[in-house]
Order: structure tokens, then C-alpha cells, then sequence
């Protein structure tokens, strides 16, 4: 270490002890009377050690790999969330009476008492714009939009019942992710994360990927840890340059000094630990370790360039690019490498038909040829790689689209879309212990509404848990004087696509 790289890590290292010093100060100063009054006001918050040591399994390492309540059918998660919430009645869910009512008015019965993001006045009804076929032994529907999907229809079950109390996408994304429409919420991959642990303690136990040129709207809360530690929260990488923003040691900085520096600071971090209990403080312990590992690790697996050619072919994937196809592709070499929950957000599925570009038949269109072929081909590659078995993916919106055309302010929209519809919308699951083949739920005969097999986001989370491993009723942490869970008083698991 040079004389001046030396002196930098003295002045770095005294900083942070003169940083603890004033904390000290300050939170002894705060135990006089004052103090020990506000203390015992707040003790109901889940803020003291004993509130610690009930909500870790393991204080001393947070991530360290843990047995779930029973034996699981899944190891990981691939959630492939289509962000925008795809048309059902173009892809999965056909309805030969509503092409039949292509372009006469809504009946008033489905306007009456129902809430919608845009529809104004009487709309038109718009039938299918798809094409429809039965496909595989399980002769279940797909449309014209998925050619490539076609080809893997028994892999998957179908949740064609789907329902939401929500039909605005931020608030939809966070009940689904989260199980609160309202932020503050643990995301779904925090709470698996909290549960299970890790297996590969060099790579987050949780991976974010983002295409479509844009966040969901809900933005970076879905794959936050609300109250949860924030160790547990979910890790955006990207596919495109460098993998995770500032993993890079500084300039002049090696990797010999960055260690020594992590170590310092982590003996001042795990003093303080041991005299106030504060879990976040175990959080920045692991956090420091885990980016100095990460900084091998990471760059490593998510290179897809050395994939072969057939790889590539298969996913439709273009190095340098950070599309779907790409992240498709690195979500596959992730949970080989043992990670837990990769969640893949695609933005750009809101076809409300404003536009040319925005339509059904020229934007979900475009979606789907973005993705058909992707999601495909990881289905497949994860089963000629004997991990389907073990992965469970889950593909689905926030909410669904109306059977009626969107019309905004009264008057018909010039290009073909449809609204927010939470009454009724298609989810499907493969793998990790799934029925192949199967189709739950159905909706009415123009797919307003659910008819059977009706199930919920808490549902999905529910089954989720499940085929990891939990009681979703058991899994809990305990914030605010009682113990919260994912599915808070709700969910049940939907045996019918277990199996």
C-alpha cells in the first residue's frame, strides 16, 4: 500500500470512528429522562433488541441459507411481471360471443356501478383481435400472438380467474408485489429472501432486471424491503454495461485496501450492533461484505457473450442490448447459480389504443414479439437443464383489459384498445412442483367476469410461498406490535394447479 493510499485510509477509518462517537453521544444523551419516557412510548414499534432477536433467525448473518417450514417442490422463483397488464382476450382467454358484439354498444349492465380508468359515457364492445387455436394434449387456448408459446402450452397452468380489487397500475403492481396497494410493504422476493436465505453467498439472494425502457410504475418499491431489513431487498442489475452501478473500486483504490477498509468499518458496525441491537446495522455488516464479493461474482455470471450460438439463437438475444430477451436468458444462469428469487419487470404493456403504437394490434403485438420467444425458450433451456423442476415461474399483469373498447370523454377511441379491467384477467405458472397442462377458472361468456376458480394476488403468493416451502400464515415479522405476512389476513393456496 503506497504512503498516500495508506494515510487516505487512516482519515477514512478515524472519520468513521469519530462518526460512532457522536452517535454514542447522542444516543446516551437521549437516555435521560426524556429519553426513557420516549423509549417506552416507542417499545410497541419493533425497534428493540428483544424485537431482533424474535424477527432474525440468524443476527450474526442475516442470508445465512435457512430450511423452510416443509419440504418444497421449488428452490427458485423466476416472476416474469409484464408491466401495463397484457389483454387476456388476445392471448389466453378466447371468447367467440364477444367477437359476435364486435361494435355494438356496451350493454348498461356492465357499466352500472363499475369503475374504470378511462371509459366515458356508453363504449363500444370490441371483440378479439387475435386469432385462436388449441394447442399441445391439453388443447388449451392460445392466440396468433405467441406462435413460439405455442409449443410449450403443457408446460404451464392457467389461471384464467384472476381478480384484483385495483384497476390503477402503481397501486395493482404494489398489491401484487407486495400484497398492499399502499407502499411501505415488503415485495414478494424480500419476503422469500427473509425466509430462505441464500445458497451462493457471493451473489444477492434477490435480482431485479428492468426492460421496456422504463421502471413499473409503482417504481423501485416492488422490489423493496419495506419494513423488512433492507438486506433483504431486492438488487436491480442491468444487462447492459457494467452489471451494478458503483461496484467498481475507485480509482487508486485496490482491492487489497477496499478489503481492509470493509474490515474497519464492519468492526465499528458490529460494535455498535452489539450495544444497541439496531438490525439495520447488521444490514450495512453484510451489505459491505456482500459488494466486495460481488465484485468477482457478479461480472462473471452476468456475461452472456460466452453463451453459444444455439443459446442465443434460442432466446433471440443480442449482446450489448438490454432487452427482455437478454434478461430472459440471465434470469436462466442466476438461479443455476443458486439464486433465489429473480424478478423480470417488462414495461410497455398498457395498450389503451391512444395510439397507433398503443393499440392491440400493433402494440401488444409488438410485445409479444419482443417476448414470445424468450419466455419460450427459458421454459425450454430450463427444462433440458433439469432446473424447471426445481424453479417455479410465474407470468402475469397487475389486472386485465375490458371486453369493451376504451372511450375516452365519450368519444370512441381512433385506434383499438381496451381499458383497466380488474373483474377478470389470465396468470400462468410452470414448474417447481406445477401441473403441466392445466387450466383453472373460468370467466363468462365475453370475459367480463369470473364465473369459477376464482383466486386473488394473495392467492398467487399464497401458492408461491407454498412451493417453496412455507405456510404463508407462519411466515411472518413482527413490525408495529403484531406480526405481519406477505398475504396480511388474506390467501389461500390454490391446490387445483399443484401437483
Amino acid at each position: 500500500m503506497s504512503h498516500n493510499n495508506e494515510r487516505i485510509f487512516r482519515e477514512a477509518v478515524q472519520k468513521k470512528l469519530l462518526n460512532h462517537t457522536r452517535r454514542n453521544f447522542l444516543k446516551e444523551s437521549f437516555m435521560g429522562l426524556g429519553g426513557l419516557a420516549m423509549g417506552s412510548m416507542l417499545s410497541s414499534c419493533g425497534s428493540s433488541p428483544e424485537k431482533v432477536a424474535q424477527n432474525f433467525f440468524d443476527p450474526a448473518n442475516p442470508l445465512a441459507a435457512r430450511a423452510p417450514h416443509f419440504a418444497p417442490k421449488a428452490k427458485s422463483v423466476i416472476y416474469l411481471h409484464m408491466a401495463g397488464a397484457p389483454s387476456q382476450l388476445e392471448l389466453f382467454d378466447f371468447k367467440p360471443e364477444l367477437q359476435k358484439m364486435d361494435g355494438q354498444d356496451c350493454p348498461p349492465s356492465f357499466l352500472e356501478g363499475k369503475k374504470f380508468a378511462f371509459i366515458r359515457g356508453v363504449p363500444k364492445m370490441l371483440g378479439p383481435q387475435a386469432t385462436f387455436n388449441r394447442y399441445g394434449e391439453s388443447g388449451n387456448y392460445v392466440s396468433n400472438y405467441l406462435p413460439h408459446f405455442q409449443s410449450v402450452v403443457d408446460e404451464v397452468s392457467f389461471l384464467k380467474a384472476v381478480t384484483t380489487d385495483q384497476f390503477n397500475h402503481a397501486p395493482a403492481q404494489l398489491l401484487m408485489q407486495t400484497g398492499s396497494a399502499r407502499l411501505g410493504r415488503p415485495s414478494m422476493g424480500s419476503w422469500v429472501t427473509y425466509g430462505l436465505g441464500t445458497e451462493n453467498s457471493d451473489l444477492p439472494a434477490y435480482v431485479v432486471l428492468t426492460s421496456g425502457g422504463s421502471n413499473p410504475d409503482a417504481g423501485k418499491s416492488i422490489w423493496g424491503s419495506g419494513f423488512l431489513p433492507s438486506v433483504y431487498q431486492g438488487v436491480q442489475c442491468r444487462s447492459v454495461g457494467d452489471p451494478i452501478l458503483f461496484l467498481d473500486n475507485p480509482e487508486n483504490v485496490s482491492s487489497d485496501l477496499r478489503k481492509a477498509s470493509i474490515d474497519a468499518i464492519n468492526k465499528v458496525n458490529q460494535k455498535e450492533f452489539e450495544e444497541y441491537g439496531d438490525p439495520e446495522t447488521l444490514s450495512r455488516i453484510s451489505q459491505y461484505e456482500m459488494a466486495f464479493r460481488m465484485q468477482t461474482s457478479v461480472p462473471e455470471v452476468m456475461n452472456i457473450n460466452d453463451e453459444p450460438a444455439y443459446i442465443h439463437e434460442m432466446y433471440g438475444t443480442k449482446p450489448g442490448e438490454g432487452a427482455f430477451a437478454n434478461n430472459a436468458l440471465l434470469a436462466r444462469k442466476l438461479v443455476e447459480k443458486g439464486v433465489r428469487f429473480v424478478q423480470l419487470f417488462d414495461w410497455g404493456w398498457d395498450t389503451h389504443g391512444t395510439s397507433e403504437g398503443g393499440s392491440i394490434d400493433v402494440g401488444l403485438v409488438n410485445k409479444c414479439r419482443q417476448t414470445d420467444k424468450a419466455v419460450t425458450a427459458l421454459l425450454l433451456d430450463l427444462k433440458q437443464r433439469g432446473l424447471l423442476e426445481e424453479t417455479l415461474v410465474v407470468w402475469g399483469g397487475e389486472f386485465g383489459r375490458t371486453p369493451m373498447a376504451e372511450n375516452r370523454e365519450g368519444k370512441p377511441n381512433a385506434f383499438k384498445g381496451r381499458d383497466h379491467h380488474a373483474e377478470a384477467f389470465t396468470m400462468w405458472m410452470a414448474g417447481g412442483g406445477i401441473k403441466k397442462g392445466a387450466s383453472y377458472g373460468e370467466t363468462d361468456e365475453i370475459g367480463y367476469g369470473a364465473l369459477s376458480g376464482k383466486v386473488s394476488p394473495f392467492d398467487i403468493q399464497a401458492t408461491i410461498l407454498n412451493q417453496l416451502g412455507f405456510d404463508h400464515e407462519k411466515l411472518t415479522y413482527d413490525f408495529q406490535g403484531r406480526p405481519f405476512r406477505l398475504t396480511d389476513v388474506e390467501g389461500h393456496v390454490i391446490k387445483d394447479i399443484i401437483a
